[in-house]
């Protein structure tokens, strides 16, 4: 069974590349084969999941070569769960875009398939140039999911995508060309061992290496000052693209967290918790000037594409000050972002398409069809995602305050808290407009779909489920943080697969 760590990559690799040579096969059969891979997805990530809980690390060296030469997976408590994240909200997307979406381009199924083997392989690779590679698949596939639909938004917006990660996929060449020419490997578990014995220059250009690394990941994860491409990039796109989307900071904050404590970790000597302190103000600042952006946004999209941004900087909080309460609280509030606003995402496409050519924009237009229905999910779905209880978003950040002590928390508090009231203020703006200032209803508006609208349903449901099944999640993200931070678990299990 411990070929299965292959599935979440070649599943969707080979079911990617099928697909792109059925462009004249009836779009049914092309829905069914793309359902079929994200549901088999589900059930691996699902298993993977059970298997990773009893905190054993999994190393699969392809071809059975051993590091520094070989190809290596490695699958524990964290990638386990980003895997699980992934599956579920892969099935959501497509249950929405078979509803007609996937139709307003070519290829969607195609390039959402290749998306999720670059994400999935990004979350289980335990190499650094195999890190780089899965990055560039996932990229490569989000380059043209960016244009479906086409428009002229979307060509602007996916064109400074392209340009700026053009320029962070150079720079992680860099970084791995300086780690690969002082350690000699790639492999993340070697170069942990070597930066605990480096000294002099070595550990001087590991480190700007590493630095160099982390600002590669920031591009990713789109913290401040690198976030500018996002809010126009994440508002033009497609609905089910927009959602599927919610993950792709989150691999750049996966790859923060896995370096930040592997690599650069506490036995790292010299080099332990190597630019924490600048995440930690980056953090902060992305929160505070994201929520601005949420509050002044002229359209539904563009204001949960500055909520993702204010996720992303309270989860960068947590991994920055490293301590297994704050990470724990960081990886249960990631489940209930990435989930929750790609429900809203979904939601925001359903409310625009009954506004007629007003879209989701923030103006007094015609009344809704379906208004109770749609105004009760965005009223709850508001709470959650601005951190009200009793909702996830509010047993999230409560917990992460919880986990900050001392200077760090007169620091994290106000920003938290204030961002939350500015949150609510903005999200109360959007609902006024969309539910209550409406005028007569459209002629030319859309009918709900009830099907599509059941997958925007699911998503948003996970913030209830996630309160009420907190204690086993909770459990669960306090032992990962326990074995992230636990380096020599790593070691050990390196040691074993290459002793075999």
């Amino acid at each position: 069974m411990k070929h299965l760590l292959l599935v979440p990559v070649l599943l969707p690799l080979i079911c990617g590349a099928l697909l792109m040579t059925t462009s004249r096969s009836p779009i049914n059969l092309v829905r069914a084969v793309s359902a079929c891979s994200v549901f088999l997805l589900l059930l691996c990530a699902g298993y993977l999941l059970s298997q990773a809980s009893n905190g054993h690390i999994q190393v699969y060296a392809l071809g059975n070569w051993s590091a520094p030469f070989g190809i290596v997976l490695l699958l524990d408590r964290l990638s386990a769960l980003m895997l699980a994240v992934t599956a579920v909200l892969a099935v959501c997307v497509t249950w929405y875009a078979v509803r007609g979406d996937d139709q307003r381009g070519a290829y969607f199924h195609a390039l959402l398939q290749f998306q999720l083997a670059g994400i999935n392989g990004a979350f289980l690779t335990g190499d650094l140039f195999n890190l780089f590679v899965f990055f560039e698949i996932l990229l490569i596939a989000s380059y043209a999911l960016l244009l479906h639909g086409l428009g002229a938004a979307r060509i602007r917006s996916a064109l400074h995508y392209v340009i700026l990660n053009l320029i962070g996929s150079g720079l992680f060449l860099v970084a791995a060309g300086l780690f690969y020419g002082i350690a000699g490997t790639l492999n993340m578990v070697d170069l942990a061992r070597f930066i605990a014995s480096a000294e002099g220059d070595q550990l001087f250009l590991l480190e700007a290496a590493g630095a160099l690394l982390m600002l590669v990941f920031g591009l990713k994860a789109a913290f401040l000052p690198l976030h500018f491409w996002l809010p126009r990039a994440y508002a033009s796109a497609t609905a089910p693209v927009a959602a599927l989307f919610a993950i792709m900071t989150k691999v750049g904050l996966y790859a923060i967290l896995r370096f930040s404590t592997l690599v650069f970790g506490e036995g790292a000597g010299e080099a332990s918790g190597l630019g924490t302190s600048v995440l930690w103000v980056l953090a902060l600042a992305t929160i505070a000037l994201s929520i601005l952006g949420a509050f002044a946004a002229n359209s539904l999209t563009s204001l949960l594409a500055y909520l993702v941004l204010v996720s992303v900087g309270t989860l960068l909080a947590g991994i920055a000050i490293g301590s297994e309460a704050t990470i724990s609280a960081a990886l249960y509030y990631l489940v209930h972002s990435t989930w929750v606003i790609a429900g809203l995402f979904l939601l925001a496409d359903i409310i625009a398409r009954q506004r007629g050519n007003l879209a989701s924009n923030f103006k007094v237009g015609p009344s809704l069809l379906n208004p109770h229905l749609l105004g009760a999910c965005f009223f709850l779905a508001a709470i959650s995602v601005a951190g009200l209880p009793p909702f996830s978003g509010f047993f999230g950040k409560v917990l992460l305050l919880q986990a900050v002590t001392g200077e760090a928390a007169w620091q994290l508090w106000p920003v938290v808290l204030v961002s939350g009231l500015v949150g609510v203020i903005g999200l109360s703006r959007a609902g006024s407009i969309l539910f209550w200032r409406q005028h007569t209803t459209p002629s030319d508006a859309q009918p709900m779909d009830k099907v599509a609208f059941a997958a925007a349903a699911v998503l948003l449901l996970s913030s209830p489920l996630l309160v009420i099944f907190a204690q086993p999640v909770i459990t669960y993200t306090e032992a990962t943080a326990t074995q992230l931070l636990n380096v020599s678990s790593y070691l050990n299990a390196m040691q074993l697969q290459e002793a075999l």
